[in-house]
């Protein structure tokens, strides 16, 4: 197989799969969340608990100055990979490109340098997170096999991606064969590992603050 065999493949079938993966993997993990309902809290509900699940999706969204005190690094570099990697994929023209020709839609996307540093910045803030990882003690000894791997499957896109643009490391059509596969590697894996909390984590919020303010905790 070629560099413009790989591409294709890459573009077709390989995508296929992955979306067929992706959809079912979150399906399925969302049945199983869903299906295993809760009992029943028979104690009477606090006063004032309206809105509370709401509400703490929204504030757990942001961190409370305490935590960032303590963990500076990590919230920091945390919300620039995210927000970061939200805009490239969102807001790249080809990404868009690619949104319309599967959906039928599309929408104004973003300046081409301002993607460029955005990616960047992106890049930076995983690695930065990797090495406080390796170097914050208690954080290397949590650290298991799952979370080099998420690291890798999400950071392999973005530089992929940003190498291809360049027209760096490898050729062109090889390059940006590669980063597509990496997308689609990313896909196939997303729903059984700890990158779904990207689809639960709200869910789970809104659950948590509803139930605590049920039982009168305060948020």
């Amino acid at each position: 197989m070629n560099e413009m065999e790989l591409l294709n493949w890459a573009r077709g079938p390989g995508l296929q799969i992955a979306s067929a993966v992706f959809v079912a993997g979150i399906a399925l993990r969302l049945f199983e969340i869903f299906s295993l309902g809760r009992r029943k809290d028979l104690s009477p509900a606090r006063p004032g608990q309206g809105g509370s699940g709401w509400r703490t999706m929204l504030m757990r969204s942001f961190p409370r100055a305490p935590l960032m005190r303590g963990a500076l690094v990590t919230y920091v570099s945390g919300y620039v990979f995210h927000l970061g990697m939200f805009v490239v994929l969102l807001f790249f023209v080809p990404h868009i490109d690619l949104f319309a020709n599967q959906f039928g839609i599309r929408w104004p996307g973003l300046p081409t340098p301002l993607i460029d540093v955005i990616a960047l910045l992106s890049i930076v803030a995983l690695a930065v997170a990797l090495f406080h990882r390796l170097s914050h003690p208690v954080k290397r000894f949590l650290s298991t096999f799952q979370d080099y791997a998420t690291w890798l499957l999400t950071f392999a896109p973005l530089v992929t991606g940003y190498f291809a643009f360049h027209h760096q490391l490898l050729p062109y059509t090889t390059m940006l064969a590669v980063h597509i596969l990496s997308v689609e590697l990313l896909m196939v894996f997303f729903p059984f590992t700890k990158l779904f909390h990207a689809v639960s984590t709200f869910a789970a919020r809104r659950y948590t603050g509803a139930m605590l303010a049920h039982k009168g905790a305060e948020l």
